[in-house]
């Protein structure tokens, strides 16, 4: 399980990282084009994605705050629920898919690193903690 989270985890941090820096490098109106909401919204967003994919890996990997991977995740499901609403609402039922699909992919992650994998304390005492 632990490596199955590790390989979703890397996944989902390429795949937001794609899509957040495309909606910051792109310019507002190319945005507004493609998806019919604000600018100003896309790019909080964008911003919300790239932020989630860096929340998926660093705080677990480097074991400073790992409990804000699977908020990461769980705020990427989120963003991923109102991706599928905007795509159904479209009228594309098929590309609803792909967000369903990445939106679980994120509650995976994050059911499976608050519950199936949590993260191990370190034995050895921390320069924070009161020695005895």
């Amino acid at each position: 399980m632990y490596y199955a989270l590790w390989i979703v985890q890397g996944l989902l941090a390429l795949i937001f990282l794609f899509a957040g820096g495309m909606k910051l490098v792109l310019p507002i109106e190319e945005l507004t084009k493609q998806i019919a909401l604000p600018g100003w919204f896309l790019r909080f967003i964008a911003v919300a994605e790239v932020l989630g994919a860096i929340g998926l890996i660093l705080p677990w990997l480097l074991g400073i705050r790992p409990g804000l991977t699977p908020l990461a995740a769980a705020g990427l499901v989120i963003i991923m629920i109102g991706a599928t609403v905007l795509t159904l609402a479209s009228g594309s039922i098929a590309m609803a898919l792909i967000p369903l699909v990445v939106g679980f992919l994120s509650a995976f992650v994050a059911y499976g690193r608050w519950r199936l994998a949590p993260h191990r304390e370190s034995s050895r005492p921390s320069a924070l903690e009161p020695a005895g």
